[in-house]
């Protein structure tokens, strides 16, 4: 009772925190109310006093120590002054800084010293500075839109009229995302002026805020639109877009604020950390805030793909086109045999022998689930719970064989769940009838063990003999590999759903937006299996230079916020992963959208004939309507049969963001009717043209429902913004994918046979939403157990990334230097006493490799300490003394720069290496579980001791290179 009782009283969680916000609101407006009394100057003096203040925490700029040495007593005079001011207006927060500061290298670099070891607490009284003037800044803000309205805004060229001024519900949703939340807000409630609040905010600390959006249109627009009210307070703002130089991606980084997509943020950070070679070569200043505009489509809908540089592979592309032919052959075997096999289960069926007609429709499912005839055979009730029944019998333990036995009646086997397809004995047969067991991997350690214990075979011939099978292993591997992924390219993945051709070009169409993800390809060689299904130009399989998730880019950020219109569904995976909490805004007018019941039909045909139907009537009177698909081909069957029906209408397919914009904004016009995927101009408001309120407002037609509630409720979301009417009514049947692969067997039986005594659609109850909350909970765990894996890679990229980092950035360089001489010497040393004999160890080895790798002589009592600390120690200053002597002579500046350049040339690439090592790790580790073992903690041990190796291997390489350089660099006799 108490329970059920408090929530009621006090409100839910939600409204508990809006309660909160409420009174920082009302002081908000009380501010600003007094700010439109003063004159405009008052704005910027205002935001120059905050921002004054603020710098006492910016990071110090000052000289390194190579420059500093090189300095005159004038100018380590000036470098003292600056970093002794910086110092004096801290102390009262942090007495420990240095009270003076001589115009000495020494003293210079204590102060810096000092600085960096006080540098990390700058956040929390930075933080509290930005709480305590939020009202005032929010004020500043509102104000500054209220004196622009009327002003005339330049958008790609057309001029459009301010009229903003922030609603009480939008400051509630700016402290929100200040506050690190996720503001839920319908769409049409205006987010992208929400975000000028808290942007302006944080951008006044001037260590830069990051405006995610979903596009490159879309960031120049906001750039452009929202930067007036930025610039008009004085601030600056930037935009990195797609094929941005390095010199117009410093300037905008170097704003206050700057605008982008998830992918350019997240591939500058790459490049920034995995590929450039000088401090000058980086272009980001660091992470400090982000906000994220449709916060769901980055975060979750990105998060299944990682960012990834690539080059081109040695490796060759040329099986995909060899084995293409063959696999196409195969495929249309199994289909005429599937084709048969619908024909023998329509005849066992109608015979009435149950048992084996359940036997070859499971077959037709496993061979071809997409099958036509298949399909319509589904549509009776009695025939579906056949097939269900079967097939759960054979998924039992104790008839597993027996599954395996009617799979290997076919050519190949298909899961459209998994989507995977497994090569059965008749498809072996079928595509090398002389050698099938040339898709078979043989166990080649036993082979090799026979080969090395074989008595028979000198070295040479052992040799020779591993190199055969090693040989023949690689090949048989190659063309098993390859024909895998010709038939999942050709069996599983659909043109013009799941990729588009454009160009000779294959384009990825990611499922949840139905945009094309230009630059994206598949891996494992899926990409080049589709390209030559494609008859287009296969590509090499590229190379990994450096990568990351999107989840794992976006938690490097001090703080992360964001905004959607669709957030709830996903609340708990925001949390989990981002320790984001989602907080819904209310709406600034009452929600007038008629949300109709779904209606469910037997066929995917039923299903079009009515939704032109209620196009068509919709049309009659004038009401606009917006008809959402999944898909691109299914906008082209709309789009057909709109043609037939001679209704006019413009189809939008998520290909040309700016020209989208156009089109969806003129979506709510008057007798407009739009075919449009999902998620097509998204971003874009849809306002309703004269006279079009009375007819009803917009009508939204959804012709599937998407695996995702959130795109549900997007589209259900286009109509009905700030009080307008509108409707929206989902029309499925149960051929699409979200029902055939993810709906209850029984429920759906139930349904077809309501659908047959009633013969039209009907109304459907949770049956949608159990399934599409089984798919949402099958993809959270996905993209988790990604995560997961990455997690482990993070770790090793930060180190890496720091260290490398550090080679680009330290002002001294030589210690640095001196640091890898003595870890590569040490862990040398280590390695050759380990394999010495303890007692009277052979130091000749050692001896030899000091003097030929790093180039510097020793003699024997230079080894003479029993200690093996002193001897590293021993080494480690003859070959420093050596490096020094030999490029005592060169100018300073040149050998900086050729040490750092050496020592990142080593990481970067060992690390490319590594990712690979990674990935094949990855890719093997899952085969364990099969052993009852935990492919996750397999490979966290193993990543654990590669990277152990890779760091060693780093330093050693960085050695033998700066001993190159400095043997090379040698004038003088007998040191080279």
């Amino acid at each position: 009772m108490i329970q059920w009782l408090f929530p009621k009283l006090l409100g839910g969680k939600d409204q508990r925190e809006l309660h909160r916000l409420r009174p920082t609101v009302a002081r908000i407006n009380e501010i600003e109310e007094k700010l439109q009394q003063e004159p405009a100057e008052k704005l910027i003096e205002l935001t120059r006093s905050w921002q004054d203040h603020l710098a006492r925490y910016h990071p110090l700029k000052a000289p390194n120590k190579v420059q500093l040495e090189q300095m005159d007593q004038a100018g380590l005079q000036s470098v003292a002054d600056s970093i002794h001011s910086r110092l004096a207006i801290l102390a009262r927060e942090f007495p420990s800084l240095p009270s003076t500061v001589s115009p000495s290298v020494e003293s210079i670099e204590k102060a810096r010293t000092a600085f960096h070891a006080v540098e990390e607490q700058f956040q929390k009284p930075r933080a509290k500075y930005l709480e305590k003037i939020l009202p005032e800044a929010y004020a500043v803000v509102k104000n500054a839109a209220r004196r622009l309205c009327g002003s005339e805004v330049s958008l790609d060229g057309q001029p459009l009229r301010w009229n903003m001024v922030h609603f009480d519900v939008q400051l509630l949703g700016g402290v929100a995302i200040h506050r690190g939340m996720i503001a839920e807000m319908q769409t049409g409630e205006g987010k992208t002026l929400v975000a000028t609040l808290p942007i302006f905010l944080n951008a006044l600390t001037g260590l830069g805020v990051h405006v995610v959006t979903v596009n490159d249109y879309l960031a120049r627009r906001d750039a452009a639109w929202m930067g007036t009210l930025f610039r008009y307070l004085g601030l600056s703002v930037g935009c990195v877009v797609n094929q941005m130089q390095s010199q117009e991606r410093h300037q905008a980084y170097a704003c206050d604020i700057t605008y982008g997509t998830n992918s350019e943020f997240g591939f500058d950070y790459l490049r920034d950390n995995g590929m450039a070679s000088t401090k000058e070569e980086q272009v980001q200043r660091g992470h400090h805030f982000a906000v994220i505009d449709e916060v769901d489509s980055v975060l979750i809908d990105d998060a299944r793909t990682p960012l990834i540089i690539t080059g081109p592979s040695p490796e060759s592309s040329k099986p995909f086109e060899l084995y293409n032919t063959a696999v196409e052959r195969l495929v249309r075997k199994q289909t005429e045999l599937c084709s048969q096999l619908a024909s023998q289960a329509k005849q066992l069926l109608e015979k009435g022998d149950t048992k084996e007609a359940g036997l070859v429709l499971l077959k037709l499912k496993l061979g071809q689930p997409r099958n036509r005839q298949f399909l319509r055979l589904m549509e009776n009730p009695e025939w579906r719970r056949l097939l269900e029944s079967t097939e759960l019998a054979f998924h039992r333990q104790m008839f597993r064989k027996d599954l395996h036995r009617l799979k290997e009646e076919l050519f190949f086997a298909v899961d459209e769940k998994t989507r995977d397809a497994d090569l059965m004995e008749n498809g072996r047969r079928f595509l090398d009838p002389e050698d099938p067991d040339s898709f078979t991997l043989p166990d080649a350690g036993a082979i090799l063990d026979g080969i090395r214990s074989d008595p028979t075979l000198n070295t040479e011939k052992k040799e020779l003999a591993i190199s055969a099978v090693v040989q023949r292993r690689e090949e048989q591997a190659l063309k098993v590999h390859s024909i895998s992924q010709l038939l999942k390219a050709h069996c599983l993945y659909e043109k013009d759903v799941h990729y588009v051709v454009r160009e000779g070009k294959i384009n990825i169409v990611d499922e949840s937006t139905g945009r094309e993800m230009e630059g994206r390809r598949w891996s494992d060689g899926l990409h080049q299996a589709v390209e030559a299904k494609e008859r287009v130009k296969v590509e090499k399989e590229n190379r990994t230079y450096a990568t990351i998730t999107i989840q794992n880019y976006f938690r490097l950020y001090d703080k992360l916020a964001g905004m959607t219109g669709t957030a709830s569904t996903e609340a708990a995976e925001f949390h989990d992963i981002y320790q984001l909490d989602v907080l819904p805004i209310p709406t600034n007018a009452p929600n007038l959208r008629i949300d109709e019941n779904d209606q469910i039909f037997k066929t995917r045909r039923d299903k079009y004939t009515a939704v032109i139907a209620r196009i068509e009537t919709a049309h009659a009177k004038g009401q606009p309507v917006l008809v959402g698909t999944a898909s691109v081909e299914a906008s082209e069957t709309v789009s057909r049969m709109l043609k037939r029906a001679q209704i006019p209408h413009t189809v939008l397919n998520a290909k040309h963001h700016q020209e989208e914009a156009g089109i969806v904004s003129l979506a709510g016009q008057r007798g407009a009717v739009t075919v449009s995927t999902n998620m097509a101009g998204r971003g874009t408001d849809i306002k309703l043209g004269e006279g079009v309120a009375e007819l009803g407002g917009l009508l939204v037609v959804g012709t599937e429902r998407h695996p995702s509630r959130r795109v549900d409720r997007q589209l259900r979301g286009r109509c009905s913004r700030q009080g307008d009417p509108g409707g929206a009514r989902f029309f499925i049947s149960l051929e699409d994918d979200l029902m055939r692969n993810h709906a209850e067997p029984a429920r759906m039986a139930a349904m077809i046979e309501q659908a047959g005594k009633r013969g039209s659609g009907f109304s459907l109850g949770s049956l949608v939403e159990t399934a599409q909350q089984q798919v949402e909970q099958r993809d959270y765990r996905s993209r988790k157990r990604v995560l997961d894996f990455d997690d482990v890679l993070n770790l090793q990229r930060e180190i890496v990334y720091s260290f490398r980092n550090d080679v680009l950035a330290t002002g001294d360089m030589r210690r640095l230097v001196h640091e890898i001489i003595a870890d590569g010497i040490g862990a040398k040393v280590q390695e050759f006493l380990a394999e010495a004999d303890s007692q009277q160890p052979d130091l000749q080895p050692l001896l030899d490799w000091v003097r030929y790798r790093l180039h510097v002589d020793l003699a024997d009592e230079d080894l003479s300490a029993t200690r093996t600390d002193r001897m590293v120690a021993t080494i480690a200053a003859k070959v420093r003394e050596a490096y020094q002597s030999r490029v005592s002579a060169l100018p300073a500046e040149l050998v900086d720069r050729e040490e750092r350049l050496l020592v990142i040339s080593a990481v970067d690439a060992l690390w490319q290496e590594h990712l690979r090592d990674m990935d094949e790790l990855r890719e093997g580790v899952y085969l364990r579980a099969q052993g009852q073992k935990d492919p996750l903690v397999e490979y966290k041990i193993e990543a654990f001791a590669i990277f152990a190796t890779l760091m060693d291997s780093i330093k050693q390489q960085a050695l033998f290179g700066l001993s190159r350089f400095s043997a090379a660099m040698s004038t003088q006799p007998g040191q080279a």
